[in-house]
């Protein structure tokens, strides 16, 4: 069961729908695909879709150090072995999170197809489904309420709305979408480290009676100490996002008094499904719930993502709408999404198909 082939490729996957958050428009998804060969021809595949806002990766960086002169160790490897391969791959790849989760989610497909199960089986499955929330970009009234009544006509229940702006035009947006909807919609809100210390607390005030279910990474990613600071009922209700790297982040959140009552995890930012894993069992000990979300990614990462999340007791959330916008994909299947709901589709590794 050795690896005797690794591709690597790039892909612009462009947007039906672009978008604003607070630091950026965006129209297009860059990935970096990885497919892992072995002896008796079974194929893993990974994606990786950097971010050089967060984590200081871009494109050229993930793509160059996945070249086959630094894959070699790699190759011949057997993917029985593939927990100590996944465990190495942070200090071959230290600086490179995108690059780390391609091969990671590769490495975890093709095992779990070598056993003939889905990831989610081998890893341990905890949940069956649940709904994720599809996101709503920085936009005027008119356009928030017009895209959320496309996506509740669509099923979903769920709305996670970019905030970031002042907190009056973020207030007027959201009070709007609560008439329009009632309490048939769940509403999230990420202000994407937009916001101050007083903007968060100004908001908290005025938006009581706007029932928010959670609030993700309202301030500067740094101001950690200024979270920790803040009422638990607040406290509660933020989900650290780019607060949140890697499993050493993890555990410096957690200190008492613990900075946020949610992790949100994503792979692109940990570096795969490996390291998310890690990043959830120190937020059960904590008792800190998970959110698990995504960049604007290829179904192959999604999925990965969502047999992740799927496989830990504490996953209360979901946001993996990451490739609903994709204009195309270089895969199918991976997920069954209806009405909101998602749940893996049962097939063997992260179930997705060549197209």
């Amino acid at each position: 069961m050795k690896i005797k082939e690794i591709n690597v490729w790039k892909t612009n996957l462009e947007l039906t729908r672009p978008y604003t958050i607070a630091f950026k428009t965006v129209s297009a998804v860059e990935n970096v695909l990885v497919e892992i060969v072995t002896e008796n021809g079974l194929t893993g595949l990974g994606a990786g879709n950097p971010s050089s806002e967060v984590v200081g990766e871009k494109l050229a960086e993930t793509w160059a150090v996945l070249q086959p002169e630094n894959l070699e160790w790699l190759m011949g490897q057997d993917i029985r072995s593939f927990q100590l391969l996944c465990d190495e791959l942070p200090q071959r790849l230290p600086r490179n999170p995108a690059a780390r989760a391609a091969l990671d989610i590769a490495l975890h497909d093709v095992f779990s197809k070598y056993l003939g199960v889905p990831l989610v089986s081998f890893l341990g499955q905890r949940l069956e489904s649940l709904p994720t929330s599809i996101t709503i970009g920085i936009k005027s009234v008119e356009e928030t309420l017009a895209e959320a009544e496309e996506y509740v006509g669509r099923g979903f229940t769920h709305l996670k709305v970019k905030v970031g702006e002042t907190v009056e035009r973020d207030l007027e947006r959201l009070v709007k979408l609560r008439e329009a909807h009632g309490n048939n919609v769940t509403i999230r809100i990420d202000a994407n480290q937009g916001w101050t210390s007083y903007d968060l607390a100004n908001f908290c005030t005025q938006a009581q009676p706007l029932d928010i279910e959670l609030i993700e990474q309202p301030l500067p990613a740094p101001m950690i100490d200024d979270l920790r600071e803040l009422p638990d009922a607040v406290k509660d209700l933020v989900a650290a996002d780019e607060s949140l790297l890697v499993p050493a982040d993890a555990f410096q959140l957690a200190q008492s008094p613990r900075a946020c009552g949610i992790y949100n995890i994503k792979l692109m930012k940990c570096g795969g499904v490996y390291a998310a894993r890690q990043i959830g069992t120190i937020a059960q000990q904590a008792g800190i719930s998970l959110m698990w979300g995504c960049n604007d990614e290829s179904i192959i990462s999604i999925s990965a993502a969502l047999h992740a999340a799927f496989s830990c007791a504490n996953t209360r959330y979901i946001d993996l709408d990451g490739s609903l916008d994709l204009a195309r994909d270089v895969v199918s299947g991976g997920f069954i999404l209806e009405n909101g709901i998602m749940r893996p589709n049962g097939k063997p590794g992260l179930g997705v198909e060549r197209v």
